[in-house]
């Protein structure tokens, strides 16, 4: 059967809640271009996107519910059930996978008993693997509430997810200090982030990421050959200044 027209918010919500959209809504030339930062704002409001969201959504931008549905299903950080205060991503892709991602993954699956997409009985932890997060260089990495918890282990990354159940203090690799997962999402529809020293934060690339632009600036370190390529197994030469990035041209035939 249809399922009823979705329940609007209480009075006071709804009036904090459309305060808040206009202004987002005032930010771009056609309203309708505000639907993604609004996802986020009502994500914020109750920890995933409901249909009530999904109307308030449609009505202040002037869309049907399908249009705004087709969009929230499509976009991965758009959460469609309810889910923990931290979401906690693990990257399977290539890269992380074969360093130890896959090995990550199925250590939390087993010791926090969820399978991908599932939240623990406290509302604390959600478990998800996740695609590449651009940051191979530090791999493997986990995500909690889209902050980098780089060069992961196993077993790191079980007392990870101990200490967010347990509201022990923990500190990402690099960027902002971690908030809840509602905090993320009102962030991330657009309005400032108070919390002392967050803005300034930074999650730099790493050492690995930015040899390509050292090379182009001429401060890259001369090259070294670091695989058992000499013949007869002999320990490999000095590098050859015409070649900063690579073996010698002799080492190359």
């Amino acid at each position: 059967m249809p399922e009823l027209p979705a329940p609007d918010y209480p009075p006071e919500v709804r009036a904090r809640l459309e305060a808040d959209a206009r202004e987002v809504i005032a930010r771009y030339p056609g309203s309708r271009s505000a639907l993604l930062p609004l996802l986020h704002l009502v994500q914020a409001e109750e920890g995933h996107v409901t249909r009530t969201g999904v109307r308030f959504c449609a009505e202040l931008l002037d869309l049907t519910t399908a249009e705004v549905t087709a969009v929230a299903t499509f976009y991965t950080m758009y959460r469609r059930k309810p889910s923990g205060d931290y979401q906690v991503g693990v990257c399977t892709n290539t890269l992380c996978a074969v360093m130890g991602g896959d090995a990550i993954f199925e250590a939390l699956r087993e010791h926090l008993r969820l399978a991908n997409g599932e939240t623990t009985e406290d509302g604390k932890v959600t478990l998800e693997h996740i695609e590449c997060n651009a940051a191979c260089d530090f791999a493997p990495v986990v995500m909690v509430n889209w902050e980098f918890f780089d060069n992961q282990t196993p077993e790191s990354a079980v007392g990870l997810v101990d200490d967010l159940r347990a509201g022990r203090p923990v500190e990402p690799t690099r960027g902002a200090p971690l908030c809840t997962f509602k905090e993320t999402a009102r962030i991330l529809a657009g309005f400032p982030d108070s919390r002392p020293g967050a803005v300034e934060a930074t999650g730099g690339a790493g050492p690995a990421s930015l040899v390509g632009l050292r090379l182009a600036k001429g401060e890259a370190a001369p090259g070294r050959v670091v695989s058992p390529r000499a013949a007869g197994g002999a320990p490999p030469g000095p590098p050859d200044p015409h070649h900063p990035s690579g073996p010698s041209a002799e080492e190359g035939k």
